[in-house]
């Protein structure tokens, strides 16, 4: 399997005006690829577009296609020929998911990039030789595993510099202390676990009070100013250290749970469906719950774990863990639930989890309980935690 190893360079002044023309030429063949693709009536694909830009580097107005590396640029049309041919598997239905759109323009202010293959760059020791740019030292936070068939050179919008190899990693069969484990997901405790664990999310309030308070400044200012475009670093600085605290926490918490359990259960959430609430909307963007699902599922598949995703539509809030009543649906504010049936009182979340887990399992619920004829009330408001469900014919 193939995994990226990704570290952080500081190029000199020379290395840092080379990388900003190679952006550039890159950014000027993905541009003027795809507006002719979009002016002609069937996709030219990849062999024609690359036969035209050889003929665009012997043009007047583009002779400065020749001082870059050939590699990024050819790298380039096979991502946009890659980017349009998932829009046809999309629109065709041969790519599951959400449909896909056409690809976009690039422009200067978004994050950079620029791929090489195995023929324009190489590992000297310690440092990375990159055709046409020289010689850059990454910081090796750790080793790689085997030796990359390609490395991305990549800008973010906060002028930071990043390294990213592809390499080919082996998976690694090792025992697990736990045979299963159920995870609900949520925002003020970012995971509840089967077994009583609980994940508290960090905190991003104090960085996104500096983020909104920027953003109405950035709106003030005149396009194109220079105290705008100084304005427009800190908030991509901002918006880093917050995506950086996020998937710290993601990386690690995700690690411990594929380390300690063989079989891993998430459920499926209807995410863009949840957005949509405008008082939760961004609490829920920041929690990065697919992208955690994404890591877990990943690091399942390295370590030799089973990952399963149960469905959405599972009542796992509406149901005993110890006895299989169905109490049916309650408010959200209700965090603490008493069961009529057998009289067990727990926490909604953990009681999610150990649904979570029996379906992931093959435990659907078959319960006596849930096959009598019962009657469940309406949502239950929080003075009314009493009578959250009510028996007929007992």
């Amino acid at each position: 399997m193939k995994a990226r190893y990704q570290y952080r360079f500081y190029p000199t002044d020379q290395q840092q005006q080379s990388l900003a023309q190679l952006f550039g030429c890159v950014r000027v063949v993905w541009n003027d690829s795809l507006a002719l693709c979009k002016q002609s009536e069937n996709y030219p694909g990849f062999n024609k577009l690359s036969a035209l830009l050889t003929q665009t580097k012997k043009a007047d107005k583009r002779q400065w296609l020749k001082n870059v590396s050939s590699v990024p640029l050819q790298q380039s049309l096979r991502q946009l020929d890659i980017a349009y041919r998932n829009f046809f598997n999309s629109c065709n239905g041969k790519r599951k998911g959400k449909k896909l759109g056409l690809p976009k323009f690039k422009k200067r202010t978004n994050s950079q990039s620029a791929e090489f293959t195995k023929a324009a760059f190489s590992l000297r020791g310690e440092s990375v030789y990159l055709a046409k740019i020289g010689t850059v030292k990454p910081i090796w936070s750790r080793e790689l595993p085997s030796a990359p068939s390609s490395v991305t050179v990549i800008k973010d919008c906060a002028e930071r510099y990043f390294l990213s190899f592809v390499v080919e990693v082996q998976p690694i069969q090792s025992e697990a202390k736990n045979q299963s484990i159920g995870i609900d997901l949520g925002i003020k405790t970012f995971a509840v676990m089967s077994n009583g664990e609980k994940a508290e999310s960090p905190t991003y309030k104090k960085l996104d009070r500096k983020v909104r308070k920027l953003q109405r400044k950035l709106a003030r200012q005149p396009k194109d100013s220079q105290r705008r475009n100084l304005t427009r670093i800190k908030i991509a600085k901002l918006h880093n250290r917050i995506a950086d605290t996020r998937k710290d926490f993601l990386h690690k918490l995700s690690t411990k749970i594929v380390n300690e359990n063989q079989v891993i259960v998430l459920e499926d959430l209807n995410v863009s469906g949840m957005v949509k609430n405008r008082k939760l909307s961004r609490a829920i963007s920041q929690q990065g719950w697919r992208e955690f699902r994404t890591l877990c599922e990943a690091k399942s598949e390295k370590f030799g774990r089973e990952f399963q995703v149960i469905s959405r539509w599972e009542p796992t809030s509406q149901i005993c863990s110890d006895c299989g009543f169905r109490w049916g649906k309650i408010d959200l504010s209700i965090r603490s639930v008493l069961c009529l049936n057998c009289g067990t009182e727990q926490d909604r979340d953990e009681n999610a989890a150990k649904n979570i887990e029996k379906v992931g399992i093959g435990n659907c619920h078959d319960s006596k309980w849930t096959q009598r004829d019962c009657k469940t009330t309406s949502v239950a408001e929080p003075n009314e935690a009493s009578r959250i469900t009510a028996a007929l014919a007992r």
